[in-house]
């Protein structure tokens, strides 16, 4: 799939002017300039089919048609600031204890909204991530026109299968940060068109039934990778159903528990050492469900993993992130394998005086652009290292938590063996790094809210983890810097969701604004 992505950017760039352009033009119009491309011509076999599929993958992590920058698919704010993943990074992590950014400046100087947990509907990330969403929506809209007539050929039905789950799955990080969104399908022509607004209990209902409609459909696990499978899809729905208290008020805990099962089932095995999942060959981890895909030389953006890699303090990037006190007090033992900290040998001072003082703030150095045998990346400033946005680590923690709350077709001896195969991984025991086993005893709620960021922090979880366990806002949990207090302070319980930005109700009627902003 890395191949199938990367060669695909500059096949699918002619598909994508059609597709700008037909958001505002009548698709049944025949263009009189016959060398204007339209999906009447622009699919001509399988293959077109399947480049035209790695951009709708493309859109979540690569920004425009060339790279790193320069012919951005969104307009009006920096084109690295935009990339979707990055965005929903900053907003993941950025707005909790785990990630500090260094120069205010940025994001026309909203950025420290994010730290202060002050954003505003007007602020530059949370309005380029809103714009990213329904970017995929009307890409994958198109694509599925384009494909509707040919679904009995095999090959062309996954495709298109594929095309709903990344709908879907953009649809999902807008029903978690902003609550409602716009609403389009397939069955809305583009022209002179309002997008009605769903609300969050519709978008559920939606991302729900898509997602369990597709599944049967979906490849078999780990057919190709980088590509959406069953245990892809079953574990998107699992997290819609970990956190459905937070998104309908209804616990759905087995639920939950009945699709990690699924994806437990699925083949996937974690890796042998922590590390294995964060490098530059990385597509080569058994854990990796679901990832973004890059490569140095042919797909280059200035998205998450970049920055985390060349961004970072205390080993030798821009020294654009560090984390907080809080985050690194998760760990116990300093040794372990997945406490990966440029510390004061390295510059950095634990406590953060000043959010725009690099050198207060300890580095983290977790995603590298290495190989597990030690070789560089094909490029010294783009990485080849994947993005993991599924991993199985994750699964077996979420089924953990899901029968601590109570669900069933899980149980708690089942529980404790998949989050000690975490704590215990092969190469890691023997390196004697591995965090080690715990007891029944201290398999507790509060220690898997720990446990998954000292396993998953710097992978765009934290903030809706923080928000299930009831300790995002108010000041039941307290880290450096909430709040815009250097001891944190209290938050607003409004502050659960991202406001809809100023620009979009200014464009679109039928929006409205969440309580509180």
């Amino acid at each position: 799939m890395k191949n199938l992505r990367n060669k695909s950017i500059v096949i699918s760039g002619a598909a994508l002017t059609f597709l700008m352009m037909s958001c505002l033009n009548d698709l049944n119009v025949t263009p009189l300039d016959t060398t204007v491309t339209t999906s009447a011509n622009v699919y001509s076999d399988t293959q077109s089919y399947k480049a035209g599929l790695a951009k709708l993958y493309a859109t979540f992590a690569l920004t425009g048609q060339q790279g790193p920058a320069g012919a951005g698919d969104v307009a009006g704010v920096d084109e690295g600031f935009s990339c979707f993943i990055r965005s929903l990074w900053n907003m993941q992590e950025l707005t909790t204890d785990e990630a500090v950014w260094s120069y205010p400046n940025d994001a026309n100087g909203t950025i420290f909204n994010l730290h202060y947990n002050t954003w505003t509907p007007a602020d530059i990330i949370p309005t380029a991530l809103y714009a990213r969403i329904m970017n995929v929506a009307a890409l994958t809209n198109e694509y599925m026109r384009a494909t509707s007539g040919k679904l009995s050929d095999a090959d062309i039905l996954k495709f298109h299968t594929e095309a709903r789950f990344l709908r879907a799955l953009a649809y999902y990080y807008g029903l978690d940060l902003y609550g409602k969104m716009p609403f389009v399908t397939e069955n809305d022509l583009p022209g002179a068109y309002f997008p009605p607004e769903k609300s969050r209990s519709e978008l559920y209902a939606f991302v729900e039934s898509e997602l369990l409609e597709i599944k049967p459909l979906m490849g078999a696990p780990r057919f190709e990778y980088g590509r959406a499978d069953k245990a892809a899809c079953a574990m998107l729905l699992a997290k819609l159903y970990l956190n459905a208290e937070v998104y309908i008020g209804q616990p759905k805990y087995t639920e939950a528990i009945t699709q990690l099962n699924e994806v437990i089932a699925a083949g996937y095995n974690l890796a042998p050492a922590y590390l294995n999942n964060f490098l530059a060959d990385n597509h080569t981890s058994p854990e990796i469900i679901f990832s973004q895909l890059f490569d140095g030389t042919k797909s280059q953006a200035y998205d998450a993993v970049n920055v985390m890699i060349y961004g970072n303090t205390g080993n030798g990037g821009w020294s654009g992130l560090r984390t907080t006190s809080a985050f690194v007090g998760k760990f116990t033992n300093a040794n372990e394998a997945r406490a990966l900290f440029a510390k004061e040998d390295k510059g950095q001072a634990l406590e953060i005086q000043a959010v725009n003082n690099a050198s207060q703030g300890y580095g983290i150095f977790k995603f590298r652009n290495v190989t597990s045998g030690g070789a560089p990346g094909s490029n010294p400033s783009f990485q080849d290292t994947d993005f993991p946005m599924f991993r199985l680590a994750d699964a077996y923690l979420m089924y953990a938590e899901a029968v601590l709350r109570g669900g069933s077709g899980g149980d708690a001896t089942t529980a404790l063996g998949y989050v000690n195969a975490i704590r215990t991984r092969t190469a890691d025991v023997v390196a004697g790094t591995a965090p080690g086993a715990i007891t029944a005893g201290q398999l507790t709620l509060d220690f898997i809210l720990d446990e998954r960021a000292r396993e998953l922090y710097w992978e765009a979880h934290r903030r809706t983890d923080l928000i299930r366990f009831g300790k995002y806002t108010g000041s039941t949990y307290l880290w450096p810097w909430k709040g815009g207090e250097a001891a944190g302070t209290a938050i607003g319980a409004h502050r659960v969701l991202f406001p809809i930005p100023s620009a979009d109700r200014a464009s679109n009627p039928n929006l409205s604004q969440n309580t509180g902003y």
